[in-house]
């Protein structure tokens, strides 16, 4: 298992593979692009138009010629996570509450850091990451809902924040994504904030 941290917070950190990081980076980024609305509406879950050959990439070409590519991505999980970040203020202790773009400050660090790594990197965001190449595809909401259904199946209760995935939160980061992702079955109209609740 290949080790990401800094040699000053070793015993701080634990570790993490970067094939995990590189797997919840991924989802993060392809449900940001999904959930976006503008020129090519998708679903509109929140309003930004990024990752869209005439709004952000047309932008960002111009401005960042050099790292455009990792910018929009950025952008648009940037706009996700923020949106998130709303949702879940609405909870009586949103500290406790779990989430695609709130997965603990650990792990959100890291996940942090990766992009930042792959951003310097200089390399092509679809090699980099080959599960971004879903992006690269004509805009479809079944094909989305095909591929949140390859995360796995797990029940939810309605809630008023969103969705809650009752039981423990994963210790790993891989199973906690990817239950997190499941979580968005079925696709609705608006974001339906998948999450587990911190018992501790």
């Amino acid at each position: 298992m290949l080790d990401v941290e800094n040699p000053g917070s070793r015993e701080q950190r634990s570790p993490v593979s970067i094939p995990d990081l590189d797997l919840a980076l991924t989802i993060q980024l392809v449900v940001a692009w999904a959930g976006e609305s503008g020129e090519e509406p998708r679903l509109g879950w929140w309003r930004s138009d990024l990752i869209s050959e005439f709004g952000g990439k047309d932008l960002l070409r111009r401005l960042l010629p050099g790292t455009w590519a990792w910018a929009v991505l950025q952008g648009a999980r940037e706009v996700a996570r923020r949106q998130e970040v709303e949702m879940r203020r609405q909870d009586h202790d949103p500290d406790r509450i779990v989430s695609l773009y709130g997965l603990g400050f650990d792990w959100d660090e890291r996940i942090e850091e990766r992009l930042m790594d792959l951003k310097r990197s200089g390399r092509d965001p679809r090699r980099a990451l080959p599960g971004l190449a879903i992006l690269d595809e004509p805009w479809s909401r079944p094909g989305f809902a095909a591929w949140v259904a390859g995360h796995g199946v797990i029940p939810t209760t309605p809630v008023p924040l969103g969705r809650w995935i009752k039981g423990e939160v994963p210790e790993g980061l891989d199973p906690l994504v990817r239950r997190l992702v499941a979580g968005l079955a079925p696709v609705s109209e608006r974001y339906p904030l998948p999450h587990f609740r911190r018992t501790r």
